[in-house]
């Protein structure tokens, strides 16, 4: 007796083994768990046969499992989908446990899970040798005998209530927990796209415009702690700003509720038997709910890591917002990951089955997946995206191929298409896809076009690209200079066409992209104005101008080129609205001064430029983009933002924006003064506008 009940213990762990582990297949499903795929509907039937699983057959055999066996907990003997489609005391046991357990399910649905699961789960499996209705007529009595679980089944034969009742809560709560853990995924995803185009239509909530400032002052524009946003702490990451703060706090907080809600465990289980312990079921729940999220937010983090992000163009949210966003994402994503990697090898070594499932191809994409995750934490951090941009694009890239690669193949080698796991994954593709196509689309739209180099002097070059249009900024391709011909930078467009031949050389334009500190290197200094308005010289081309601060690499090596072929991706970040504020007030310093040029020129109010520049050449040269701007420079020496500022808001003639766009030290510096004066209390009306690419 004592060992009958051991044998029983051990094929009803063993099965629950079956259940989270190792290799299943079947047919393919349509959706995610509960939303277009369920795993046990109708829940009684598949109990029936659940109980029945563990019992050995008269057409069963003794051989090693291979696919499409099903494994008889008896003897360690196998059945056949031909087998339990053919065999009459399981046909018939089986039909009457359904019709004594499913009483309220409708005919026709009993008859669709005859055929489709009596065999097993496999689309090719053979169909019962009869239907429900006519193997329930071959029953002309009821069964006398009561199966013992794992026994033999070798005639029509009663399922005990005991044996059922254990079946149907593990399937049953099973069930529950994986239609939870995807609808807690979807909630994620959903909530981390609504709530970013929910923040942005808060603009259209009318107000005044001393409230707006008031709260945006306070919640929204200060870094959120400290002075610094735009220059790194310690060197190693950027403080968000304090809205941004709010969504990433979102982010980690609802990450930590899903991974921890709406658990349970019940007995009597035969999953899950009294001496496993409610905390270990709930802890292969919890490794299962957090292997779904980290899918869940692989999607969110490739749709927000884009330049051509969906969300960029349904919201008032920078680029530089959804890539600090996606930086925590991954790092969310990461720690779930493993998580969901430590929990299993730690059940797999407590019950000696490391060694044998360690070799199956699940397992291997699945650490490769992992660890690709967590090598792309370190090797992400700002100094080595500074400081080797190229390499790390490169390495980012291939990493995160391995990482969708995985992901992927660690579920189509363990379960097949059955659970919808993969449409996750698929989502990242497609997510990923759709940015690289856009990418695609826009440099084919512009074709290889010739870039004109101007050398101003030994910091500055610009670059005239004929028959282009855009606006905002743009991604230049050199092929000819590297080859890493699909390398490419960001560039801001300082106008949208090219001088005629008698206008002024310098109708150039930026590289904002990674300005390093400007302005404040030089000896000596004037400040200069100019408060007139002449007519601007009408243009006659069609084109981009760009103004590129040669440090390093690709921009270094355009000093040496008067003209070279160039592919030219555009155009990005659309300038805002500002028309309706009646006082534009730009701080720019070195190249930042490209993304300036055209809110100067359109702005039908009072419009004003401070400008730092590091040599009187780049000053020069823009001269012919600023004619008719009131501007005054400040070249070689350091610019005090907060003295400008508070002279020129204090003497506004209504709302007001400013608008930066120089090194990290000078947007930090006038956020702080912006939001301070905002927050002054003397019912200013100013609104903060950042222009700069982030790393």
């Amino acid at each position: 007796m004592r060992n009958t009940i051991l044998s029983v213990f051990v094929s009803v762990w063993i099965h629950a083994l079956l259940v989270i582990s190792h290799v299943s297949t079947g047919r393919d499903g349509h959706g995610l768990i509960g939303y277009g795929i369920s795993m046990y509907k109708p829940l009684c039937a598949f109990v029936c046969r659940d109980v029945l699983s563990t019992s050995k057959l008269n057409c069963s055999e003794h051989s090693h499992m291979s696919d499409g066996m099903s494994v008889d907990m008896h003897m360690g003997s196998e059945t056949s989908p031909s087998c339990y489609a053919t065999d009459d005391a399981f046909l018939r046991t089986l039909a009457y446990c359904i019709s004594n357990h499913c009483q309220d399910e409708a005919t026709w649905d009993l008859e669709r899970y005859w055929s489709l699961n009596v065999a097993g789960k496999q689309p090719d499996q053979p169909l019962p040798k009869a239907t429900y209705q006519e193997t329930l007529a071959e029953i002309t009595s009821n069964p006398t005998e009561t199966l013992v679980l794992g026994e033999e089944l070798n005639q029509t034969m009663a399922v005990s209530e005991e044996d059922y009742e254990m079946s149907y809560n593990a399937q049953g709560l099973f069930e529950k927990m994986e239609v939870n853990h995807e609808t807690y995924g979807i909630i994620l995803v959903v909530t981390g796209v609504a709530i970013p185009i929910a923040c942005s239509l808060l603009r259209f909530i009318p107000s005044t415009a001393t409230t707006v400032t008031r709260f945006n002052a306070w919640f929204v524009d200060p870094p959120v702690f400290g002075s610094r946003h735009k220059t790194p702490i310690v060197g190693l990451f950027h403080a968000p700003t304090r809205g941004q703060a709010f969504f990433i706090f979102y982010l980690l907080a609802i990450n930590i509720i899903l991974s921890a809600a709406g658990f349970q465990s019940i007995q009597p289980n035969s999953w899950f038997p009294s001496a496993f312990g409610s905390s270990g079921e709930i802890i292969i729940y919890f490794s299962n709910r957090v292997g779904v999220l980290s899918f869940a937010n692989i999607a969110l983090l490739f749709l927000y890591a884009g330049r051509n992000n969906i969300l960029l163009w349904l919201t008032n949210w920078s680029h530089g917002t959804f890539l600090l966003l996606h930086r925590w994402v991954a790092a969310i994503a990461t720690l779930q990951a493993v998580l969901h990697s430590a929990i299993y090898l730690h059940i797999y070594i407590h019950n000696g089955e490391h060694t044998s499932e360690s070799k199956l191809a699940y397992w291997i994409w699945g650490i490769v997946a992992t660890l690709c995750m967590v090598i792309l934490l370190p090797t992400s951090l700002l100094p080595l995206r500074k400081r080797a941009y190229e390499f790390f694009l490169a390495w980012h890239v291939l990493l995160s191929i391995f990482v969708l690669a995985g992901c992927l193949w660690h579920i189509l080698v363990r379960f097949s298409r059955q659970w919808g796991y993969e449409n996750w994954i698929y989502a990242a593709i497609a997510a990923w896809g759709f940015e690289r196509a856009m990418r695609l689309g826009r440099l084919a739209r512009n074709g290889v076009k010739t870039a004109k180099v101007t050398v101003i002097d030994e910091d500055y070059v610009s670059v005239h690209v004929e028959g282009v249009t855009g606006l905002g900024h743009a991604y230049l391709y050199f092929p000819t200079l590297t080859w890493r011909v699909w390398e490419n930078h960001p560039f801001s467009v300082a106008s949208a066409v090219l001088p005629s031949s008698s206008s002024s050389p310098g109708a150039e334009v930026t590289d904002v992209e990674k300005c390093g500190s400007g302005g404040d290197s030089s000896s000596s200094s004037d400040s200069s104005s100019s408060g007139s308005k002449p007519r601007l010289s009408t243009p006659t081309q069609v084109g981009l101008t760009f103004l590129l601060r040669t440090k390093a690499g690709v921009t270094k090596a355009l000093r040496a080129h008067g003209s070279l072929p160039v592919l030219v991706e555009s155009g990005y970040g659309p300038h805002a609205d500002l028309s309706g504020y009646p006082q534009l007030i730009c701080i720019a310093g070195g190249v930042g001064i490209t993304a300036c040029v055209p809110y100067l020129r359109a702005h039908p109010g009072e419009a004003k430029l401070f400008w730092g520049a590091r040599s009187q050449g780049v000053v020069d040269a823009m001269a012919g983009p600023l004619q008719g701007v009131e501007t005054e420079t400040f070249v070689g020496k350091r610019m005090n933002i907060g003295e400008v500022l508070r002279k020129e808001l204090s003497a506004g003639v209504g709302e007001a924006v400013v608008l930066v766009s120089g090194p990290s030290e000078m947007a930090d510096e006038a956020r702080c003064v912006v939001g301070e004066l905002g927050r002054g209390g003397k019912g200013m009306e100013v609104k903060l506008l950042e222009e700069a690419f982030s790393w």
